[in-house]
């Protein structure tokens, strides 16, 4: 009896250790992490049907900035991250910049707030916003932040903490008690949630919530669709979800109530000084 005991111990390790290898496997292809997927950056037809007779009550402009990587890249045939970084330097000049244009620097509860007449925000109000929640946000963005004691928010994919290019739970936690930093959810797994099945959408929606707020002991009321894609059903999990608004890769800087759920932001690149002053101009002449 022992022996048998022994032998069926040993068939089942390995077969638990296979299906973990499944699993993972396929949790990473449905997610496209760090793949060179389109984004998507303009309102799909299905949601410009959906709002087209819908007059906005509330209108502000509120340019909203998207970073990703900010580092010096030591890999140059990574590609994708050098397409997607600036420099720490670069990044520094850039809240120079807007400092003494006079901007204020707000996170996204704040135009949430000012959506519901909450507070009325500053006249020159800007945004910092950097999706997927990577490691150099503590070691190289962090440190200007406070250098310069500006407000950012941080987009976290609750399953890539820990990962070797990504955040610690522990330095999300140090972030998130600085003052300076909102958190909010990117799905669990980075997933593209544009015609996926509600059930799973659903579950990177409402999980990666939920699992921020346990690890942080904060509610957590801001979105961000991997990629910027969404769809009229996406917008109607996060809505019941509980977030208060929800930011995209569409290009702009307007906020209207009808758009609090697909909110538009700007790529500033490595534009400093005149170059960045005059793009957040050029989007508010493009959109009037």
């Amino acid at each position: 009896m022992k022996k048998r005991r022994v032998h069926n111990t040993n068939l089942i390790l390995p077969i638990i250790l296979a299906l973990l290898i499944v699993v993972t496997f396929f949790i990473f292809k449905s997610s496209n992490f760090n793949q060179q997927i389109p984004d998507v950056v303009e309102i799909p037809k299905e949601v410009q049907e959906s709002i087209k007779n819908v007059k906005p009550q509330k209108y502000l402009r509120v340019p909203i900035l998207l970073y990703h990587y900010v580092e010096y890249v030591k890999d140059q045939g990574d590609t994708i991250r050098k397409s997607l970084n600036i420099t720490p330097y670069t990044f520094d000049a850039e809240i120079k910049t807007l400092k003494d244009a006079g901007y204020e620097f707000i996170t996204t509860k704040d135009l949430a707030d000012a959506l519901d007449d909450k507070i009325t925000l500053p006249p020159k109000s800007v945004i910092l916003t950097f999706d997927d929640g990577y490691r150099d946000f503590y070691t190289d963005v962090f440190p200007i932040l406070k250098k310069y004691n500006v407000k950012a928010v941080v987009f976290v994919v609750p399953n890539f903490l820990g990962l070797p290019n990504n955040l610690d739970t522990w330095m999300l936690a140090e972030i998130a008690k600085s003052g300076l930093v909102e958190i909010g959810a990117h799905t669990m797994n980075h997933a593209y949630l544009s015609g996926l099945p509600l059930a799973r959408v659903k579950f990177e929606v409402e999980e990666s919530k939920k699992t921020l707020e346990k690890i942080l002991g904060v509610k957590v009321v801001s979105f961000a669709y991997p990629y910027g894609a969404f769809d009229n059903k996406t917008i109607d999990v996060v809505k019941k979800a509980g977030f208060r608004s929800a930011v995209t890769e569409i290009s702009g800087t307007f906020t209207l109530d009808v758009n609090r759920f697909f909110l538009y932001r700007i790529r500033p690149g490595g534009r400093v000084e005149t170059a960045l002053l005059d793009l957040l101009e050029r989007q508010n002449l493009a959109q009037h």
